[in-house]
């Protein structure tokens, strides 16, 4: 039997109305000018040739008896996709503002637990740049896909299945016939029972062996950071200072995004000597501060940041998650934008060299007796008591840097001019802030809780300016240092 992994179920288990533990994107299509056919119906016929390929497309879930274990993955041969891939109208005027809203409603609601965990919705009604030839049409792809069912490894899986190189798709994979002794959801309550029991066996014997480094490197990573010379980092607390966005979160999303040029990205890294991951905290950082300036509040501790972190071992293919998370320091306190973007990368320095002596003992996988309805019960009073506003926060905000292709992609004969990750907002952690890039491109996606956050096009704003500001603050200082060392003549 396929059992989920622990840190799989627990997105199951974790989720609740309020918090649909899904991730998604909102691809952005090009149809050229030319095009006549049914861009719907293509799209359908290119999945259903293609679902063999990527094994979220078919898995579904089959709960154990009374809950006494985490789920198994069953293979679904008969798929309703009608229902899985559904035709939007961007209600007018469209512009991106109301492309966004339509995203937040659909990435609100919960997936369908008896079904394979996933939807895809073509947006029809996009605007379309002025410069391009008239009759050119863009339309939006948003897909949500449960967490629990795809990871890092699992998205690459579904990226080679679905994209293409050219606007010609390549023919699919031959199909390999399943064998016909093959139960899929038939199995029975004993034989469930046995297996569940069997498969927390083992896990609780792996995990007792690695339990005394795990506790040593646990607090490592959620103690104070400290530099290289061994002194305490930039007030790196225990716990993250307060905000309005560390509460208690409602089931409705705000949704915004941009994008930013990946060189000039990667120029303000060369510059400053840091990696393209400090300049993205540091962009995000900054924009939340000049948000929170604009709301009146200022904050006299620094922002802390968390960050997903690869666990995957060298050649490891597995569809689970493995996946661990981490924290930095946003190094808020610091005015000046170049010396934070040092600290940060001090910080994020602290945390890889923590991380790098976890991944061979981190477990992905662990026993699940009672996890169901323990989880569940916990994720529940998040909510009902709304725990999320009154306890410190662990972080402030989620930042996670997706690397994706350097080229163009193509969709079922379109092509893709940009593609936005929608992500998963939490209690206690109300803004995600996700990007990725393509295409010579950083793609941003910023979700939160529409009730905390309603205004988030704002902080996107921010950030796209922080984000110019920090690229002439860097040329001009390297243009000062440069001059500076010049001899005389």
């Amino acid at each position: 039997m396929d059992h989920l992994s622990g840190s799989d179920a627990a997105f199951l288990h974790l989720e609740s109305p309020e918090t649909p533990m899904h991730v998604g994107g909102l691809a952005i299509l090009e149809l050229s000018a030319d095009y006549s056919g049914d861009f719907m119906e293509d799209v359908r016929k290119h999945i259903q040739e293609r679902m063999h390929m990527a094994p979220i497309f078919q898995r579904k879930l089959v709960n154990m008896p009374f809950d006494i274990a985490n789920p198994i993955w069953v293979m679904d041969e008969d798929i309703d996709i009608e229902y899985h891939i559904r035709h939007v109208i961007v209600p007018p005027p469209a512009t991106r503002n109301t492309v966004d809203k339509l995203v937040a409603r659909l990435h609100s609601s919960l997936l369908d637990r008896s079904r394979p965990l996933w939807e895809m919705h073509i947006l029809d009604g996009l605007p379309v740049p002025d410069e391009l030839p008239k009759g050119t049409r863009y339309v939006g792809l948003y897909s949500k896909m449960h967490h629990a069912a795809l990871d890092g490894m699992g998205g690459q899986v579904l990226m080679e299945a679905i994209m293409d190189v050219s606007s010609i798709p390549r023919p699919p994979r031959k199909r390999i016939r399943r064998r016909e002794s093959n139960n899929g959801d038939n199995y029975g309550i004993a034989e469930l029972a046995a297996s569940g029991v069997m498969h927390n066996i083992s896990q609780s014997i792996k995990l007792t062996k690695n339990l005394p480094k795990l506790t040593g490197k646990a607090y490592d990573l959620i103690k104070p950071a400290r530099n290289a010379d061994g002194s305490k980092a930039e007030r790196m607390n225990w716990l993250a200072p307060k905000t309005p966005l560390n509460a208690t979160i409602t089931n409705q999303r705000s949704f915004a995004r941009f994008s930013i040029p990946h060189a000039e990205s990667k120029e303000i890294a060369k510059l400053n000597n840091v990696s393209l991951n400090d300049v993205v905290m540091a962009i995000s950082g900054e924009g939340m501060l000049r948000y929170f300036a604009d709301e009146g509040l200022s904050l006299d501790e620094n922002m802390l940041a968390a960050i997903p972190v690869s666990v995957r071992p060298e050649g490891n293919t597995e569809l689970s998650n493995q996946v661990s998370m981490a924290r930095m320091s946003l190094a808020t306190t610091i005015k000046d934008p170049l010396a934070r973007l040092k600290a940060i990368n001090a910080s994020s320095t602290h945390t890889k060299e923590l991380m790098s002596d976890v991944k061979s003992i981190m477990p992905t996988d662990f026993p699940s007796i009672g996890a169901p309805w323990l989880v569940s019960s916990i994720a529940s009073t998040l909510t009902r008591a709304r725990v999320a506003n009154s306890l410190p926060p662990f972080a402030n905000v989620l930042i996670s840097n997706v690397p994706g292709p350097n080229i163009t992609l193509y969709f079922a004969g379109a092509k893709q001019v940009s593609t936005y990750p929608v992500s998963i907002p939490y209690h206690g952690m109300a803004l995600n802030i996700t990007l990725q890039s393509y295409n010579g491109w950083l793609d941003f996606g910023v979700i939160s809780c529409q009730k905390l956050m309603p205004d988030i096009y704002e902080l996107a704003q921010h950030m796209k300016e922080a984000y110019k500001d920090l690229l002439k603050l860097s040329i001009a200082a390297q243009a000062k240092e440069s001059g500076s060392t010049k001899k005389p003549s």
